[in-house]
């Protein structure tokens, strides 16, 4: 089940990057086609792997297996920029979103 979730998960998080299996694989330190190797399910990353690559996405491994949260990149970043808000920014920012999210279906 995790097997499919990682391969598939980093493919995902790689093609919204726009880089290259190649170029992430060579980013790593790893040979050019270990990405590729495990977009198609010939390998698995170890858990120090993993580690390197949800550092190379800039998000945490808890935030990796998020199932519920397609960008966890560019929330990760959102997040970031949220933490440097005053209070009443931070509540503008809030009402923001909820009239956004409120008015989908």
């Amino acid at each position: 089940m995790y097997e499919e979730f990682t391969q598939d998960r980093i493919a995902q998080l790689r093609t919204q990057r726009e880089v290259s299996a190649r170029d992430m694989s060579l980013s790593l330190g790893q040979n050019n086609s270990y990405i590729n190797q495990i977009e198609n399910k010939k390998a698995l990353p170890s858990l120090q792997g993993l580690f390197y690559i949800c550092e190379y996405f800039g998000i945490t491994p808890h935030q990796f297996f998020d199932e519920g949260t397609a960008y966890p990149t560019q929330l990760a970043d959102l997040m970031d920029d949220l933490k440097k808000l005053d209070v009443e920014t931070l509540a503008h920012v809030s009402a923001l979103i909820k009239a956004i999210t409120s008015k989908r279906p």
